[in-house]
């Protein structure tokens, strides 16, 4: 992808009503789920970001045909549980963790083998966490060195059921194993020390499959089938998580964003912007197929800095970038812990996000495991994001309050998450300029 980078003025209201795209976990599981499924999958809502694309390019290139995405609607002709193909080549997974992690699972049951690759930002992050639990279901991974990627999945072993404790709380590392049990012989059970979005779960149940569940604790039993049926993508609560904060910031702000996926295990970063004084209201609640959806009306408040409660690290995971630009204009200190995991994102996203905050004279300090920041005025300046789509974001809405402009290096991966963010952000009242 070539240079994109983001001039941003300093100042501005957001307002309006938006709705941002799908969700990106539950459009990346509706192609996994809807293609090892019997019949026809309706998808509705789709992200067509390049993440969720690449998932669909893994499966046409086992077989599977996939008509579409056409503004965000797509048809999966399900091949049942076995008729995936091998495909003629290496699979591309280009900048998607989820794709790689969650398809090591569900590719190490195959009677073929496979090779999952991806760009170079996917080939420096950690797979060990996923090839070794599946391993112990009778899988056969090889890494690159240091557990990194390509994979190398041998296939046609036979997986047996384990019971297995997570030692990091993961959401792919979970939903992983529960794929691959889909097709192991006995239970496959999954317990995680502390709540992951459960996405895997909901849907698994959507098509028809069974699924015990339990505090902090999910079952599969393998040999089961998937019916194809109709998935309605909610728009996605991280890429509304910009908005969020973007509106709470910037003075006189009101903006509605619509249809917003409030999934329990997901909604932490509405919970953090609340606990620092954050007006965000929930209104037209309901369900749309297996998850649960809202309107979120926010508006410009003054926010506090807070310790953030360990408890709901996982629950807002993705969402830091954009909360650490709120803890930057947040009155006295906010002090993350318990965060290592954003050390192996799409980059170091405590080290990048501190660089980046400092650079506009914020006082951060990056920690093992976390930062503190406190909260004050801060300039404009030079941003490089380093690749990492929620990074170009996140300094993008920092520019609400900066006093100076923002320039945001190396954005063209927005795309693997928000298409249209650019163009978005600035309908909503954002002095967003996107320059190739």
């Amino acid at each position: 992808m070539g240079e994109i980078r983001y001039e941003i003025s300093p100042g501005g209201t957001l307002s309006g009503r938006v709705r941002v795209p799908g969700d990106k976990s539950v459009s990346h599981r509706s192609i996994m789920l809807g293609s090892i499924a019997e019949g026809v999958t309706e998808v509705s809502g789709f992200l067509e970001g390049e993440d969720a694309l690449a998932t669909m390019n893994v499966f046409r290139a086992m077989g599977v045909p996939i008509d579409g995405p056409h503004e965000g609607r797509v048809t999966v002709h399900g091949v049942g549980m076995h008729g995936l193909r091998a495909p003629a080549g290496p699979l591309d997974c280009g900048n998607s963790g989820t794709s790689m992690r969650l398809l090591s699972g569900l590719l190490s049951a195959q009677p073929f083998a496979t090779e999952l690759t991806g760009d170079a930002s996917l080939c420096s992050r950690p797979m060990r966490r996923v090839s070794q639990p599946l391993s112990l279901m009778g899988a056969r991974i090889d890494t690159a060195e240091g557990g990194r990627p390509p994979l190398r999945i041998q296939g046609g072993g036979g997986l047996h059921g384990i019971d297995y404790d997570m030692p990091v709380a993961s959401a792919q590392v979970k939903s992983a194993l529960l794929l691959a049990g889909l097709y192991a012989s006995g239970r496959t059970c999954v317990s995680e020390p502390a709540p992951t979005r459960d996405h895997t779960e909901r849907m698994l149940q959507a098509f028809g499959y069974a699924v015990e569940r339990f505090p902090g604790r999910a079952c599969v039993a393998g040999g089961g089938r998937l019916r194809g049926t109709r998935i309605e993508v909610p728009a996605d609560l991280s890429s509304a998580a910009f908005f969020l904060v973007g509106a709470s910031i910037a003075p006189g702000s009101d903006l509605v964003l619509e249809q917003v996926g409030i999934n329990p295990t997901r909604n932490g970063v509405i919970e953090i912007l609340r606990l620092m004084g954050a007006d965000i209201t929930l209104s037209n609640e309901r369900s749309v197929g297996a998850e649960p959806v809202a309107d979120l009306r926010v508006r410009s408040a003054p926010l506090r800095g807070i310790v953030i409660p360990e408890a709901l690290v996982p629950l807002a995971i993705d969402e830091f970038p954009a909360l650490f630009v709120a803890a930057a204009n947040a009155e006295g200190e906010t002090v993350l812990t318990g965060a290592e995991e954003l050390r192996v994102k799409e980059s170091d996203r405590i080290a990048v996000m501190a660089d980046g905050l400092i650079a506009l004279g914020v006082d951060a300090v990056p920690t093992p495991d976390g930062i503190r920041i406190r909260g004050g005025t801060y300039g404009g300046g030079g941003i490089r994001s380093h690749g990492d789509h929620r990074i170009a974001m996140s300094f993008s809405m920092a520019a609400l309050r900066a006093q100076a402009p923002i320039t945001v290096r190396d954005c063209a991966n927005v795309a693997t998450s928000f298409p249209g963010f650019a163009e978005l952000a600035a309908r909503a009242g954002l002095g967003l300029r996107a320059l190739a």
